[in-house]
């Protein structure tokens, strides 16, 4: 445990056992969606939450019981370098920050509703990602 947060899980089962049903339905239907669209894709918690990385950070689920996450209702999907990623619907939410962009789900339904756009912004990431790795050769 840290001062911000109450909470220490020692892996995704914790987690899950920890979360309310809506929330771990949202995150289920979101992490489903994540290792589909990135297979080779690595999945840590941090802060308490899963973040998704291949060589940078990609994304991560942030529900709301997990305190220090910026959403108390819900669950907050974000990408960590969104200012790369196109974004034509205007899908993410920006706030006070400058490279994370982030999209807040109530229900698992409106993930479905919204499954094209985060596929889309997933692979657009994911190349992303591989990009930076190819410039740092």
């Amino acid at each position: 445990m840290n001062k911000f947060q109450p909470v220490n899980f020692t892996g995704l089962d914790d987690l899950f056992a920890f979360l309310p049903k809506n929330e771990l339905d949202i995150l289920k239907a979101l992490r489903s969606l994540i290792l589909e669209c990135m297979p080779n894709v690595k999945e840590k918690l941090s802060y308490n939450v899963p973040y998704y990385s291949i060589n940078k950070r990609i994304c991560f689920i942030w529900p709301g019981s997990v305190p220090w996450g910026g959403t108390r209702e819900g669950v907050l999907f974000g990408f960590t370098n969104a200012k790369q990623l196109t974004d034509e619907w205007n899908y993410l939410e920006w706030g006070e920050r400058k490279t994370v962009g982030t999209k807040t789900y109530l229900n698992a339904v409106q993930v479905l509703n919204d499954t094209d756009i985060i596929k889309t912004l997933l692979f657009e990431a994911a190349e992303a990602d591989a990009r930076s790795k190819k410039r740092k050769v």
